[in-house]
């Protein structure tokens, strides 16, 4: 058995897909694979929270579009990984999908370190992360970068993960929230990544990129410069979000290098404006749970994942948790909530 973690990108949102810089880490909940080998060279897939949906297929078949739903998430990390032999994989998790924590890269990554270990294919962690990237953006159709599979292979409990998403240098960031709680909320609406929002906002930063001479979003060096080069104000907003929350997101890496996660809430808030009126990936209920949270007391909170559906996070002081959660239920009585705590990486069980 093999368990992968979920994330919660503490700030850094949209930053991955155009070379910047994100700061994850890993959450207690995630997906656990109970793996088998096979001898007759078919992969077996099936789901505690999928029941009658089990899909078998031989390995040599493996292909995009070949398997659908939640199993081509699993059939695809075999096919990246070029993993041939049988499998017979039972799959459960306690961490909802949709609910923007990254239920799929860790499902995908859960089945990566199986297949690496039973098949002996010898691959370090950095290259099972692109493994499963490859799995969800070639095979599952998701468009993504590659802080959730970083995120799920590579982070230790108590630290979050800086990780340039160009490079794949990464550094392990201490996160003490002594004193202090970090809510997750789940909004209860879900959201799919496979949909056209999200490839539409990666094909407009692209755009801007390209309007602006650099290879990615994350080369602008001067922003007022940048601003003033573009005319479409949609590609403004764009860019004027990605090179601020890079920015947010060294300065948040400081704070907490320092000591300092209570002073995070300002950077926390300034992310989810940005992320609601710059990059319009927000939606109500997010907005809802924001504003009870800060209404409430908290220090900061903020949309997490890629958007249009979802979690919140809201940083508070312990002390103030239990009213915070009160208004926040009081205005939005299916969330539910989490306590986040930072956690150790993907492993064999």
């Amino acid at each position: 058995m093999w368990h992968a973690p979920g994330r919660v990108n503490l700030i850094g949102e949209h930053t991955d897909h155009n070379d910047g810089l994100v700061l994850p880490f890993a959450l207690a909940q995630g997906v656990t694979a109970a793996v088998a080998r096979r001898t007759d060279g078919v992969l077996e897939l099936r789901s505690l929270q999928a029941a009658g949906e089990g899909v078998r297929i031989a390995a040599a078949d493996l292909a995009p579009g070949a398997v659908g739903g939640w199993a081509a998430y699993p059939a695809g990390t075999a096919w990246a990984l070029g993993f041939t032999g049988g499998a017979s994989i039972m799959i459960d998790a306690d961490l909802p999908r949709g609910s923007g924590l990254s239920s799929s890269a860790a499902l995908e990554c859960a089945v990566a370190l199986a297949l690496n270990d039973l098949g002996g294919l010898g691959l370090d962690r950095p290259a099972l992360a692109e493994a499963a990237r490859r799995a969800e953006h070639e095979f599952a159709g998701v468009p993504c970068g590659i802080m959730d599979q970083s995120a799920a292979l590579l982070c230790s409990a108590g630290h979050a993960l800086l990780l340039d998403c160009r490079s794949g240098l990464s550094a392990q960031v201490p996160l003490d929230l002594t004193g202090l709680d970090l809510l997750v909320v789940d909004t209860g609406v879900r959201h799919a990544l496979a949909g056209g929002e999200y490839a539409a906002r990666r094909a407009e930063c692209a755009r801007a990129a390209a309007a602006l001479g650099v290879a990615a979003l994350r080369d602008v060096t001067d922003l007022g410069a940048a601003l003033g080069a573009l005319t479409d104000p949609v590609l403004r907003r764009r860019v004027q979000h990605v090179v601020t929350e890079n920015h947010r997101v060294e300065a948040t890496a400081g704070l907490l290098r320092a000591g300092a996660a209570a002073e995070l809430g300002a950077l926390l808030t300034a992310s989810h404006l940005s992320l609601r009126d710059q990059f319009e990936v927000s939606w109500p209920e997010a907005d809802l749970v924001v504003d009870a949270a800060l209404r409430a007391g908290a220090r900061g909170a903020r949309m997490v994942g890629g958007g249009f559906g979802g979690s919140v996070i809201a940083l508070t002081a312990a002390d103030r948790t239990a009213r915070v959660r009160e208004r926040i239920a009081a205005a939005l009585p299916r969330a539910a909530f989490l306590t986040a705590v930072p956690s150790p990486a993907a492993r064999r069980l």
